[in-house]
């Protein structure tokens, strides 16, 4: 699996602009799964968290490599989706990370930085 991924978050639809959440859901999902049919990501995984007054409702959590991710993100279909999202939801943002092995290799850079 790889350790690469782009977090995609919102806390929740914009009051008014509802109807457009839900319209553009389902087509980032599908988008998503014809990337990955492609080959173009690895996988990708929606999740909506429970109420808990945070700022972070939900998100889809999509892996490849770093180039793949690269390449995702510099598409114009991609950017289509990050500029619509971001006029129908409030508190979205489109992260890059890492996880599993990349934690801990970010993390000996970190040691390293700090001297520790």
């Amino acid at each position: 699996m790889s350790k690469n991924v782009v977090l995609f978050g919102w806390k929740r639809s914009v009051p008014g602009r509802e109807s457009l959440s839900a319209v553009h859901f389902p087509e980032i999902l599908e988008y998503l799964g014809g990337l990955q049919a492609q080959g173009t990501i690895d996988s990708f995984e929606p999740v909506f968290l429970a109420s808990h007054g945070g700022d972070l409702n939900g998100f889809i959590l999509v892996r490849g490599t770093r180039e793949k991710l690269d390449n995702m993100v510099g598409s114009e279909q991609w950017i289509e989706h990050h500029t619509r999202a971001d006029y129908h939801l409030e508190g979205f943002g489109a992260v890059r990370g890492v996880t599993g092995e990349g934690v801990m290799e970010s993390m000996q850079v970190w040691q390293k930085v700090i001297g520790s």
